[in-house]
């Protein structure tokens, strides 16, 4: 019997995580929040040696403000 598959809802997708540009770790995420563009503002931290790093991203639902 063939199962059906169903994307994951958009929350539901991990989010990608950059790697520190100072030791090459994976940064862990830290806050999630609008910016004044719209798009989602994302702040990465690395655990090891502390840099932050903000980026922003579209809005995984595609709804508008």
């Amino acid at each position: 019997m063939s199962e059906i598959y169903a994307r994951p809802e958009p929350t539901l997708i991990p989010i990608r995580r950059p790697l520190c540009p100072a030791c090459q770790s994976r940064m862990l995420l830290v806050h999630v929040g609008a910016s004044c563009d719209g798009p989602n503002l994302r702040i990465f931290e690395c655990s090891k040696c502390g840099n932050v790093h903000e980026t922003t991203v579209d809005d995984p639902n595609g709804s508008a403000r």
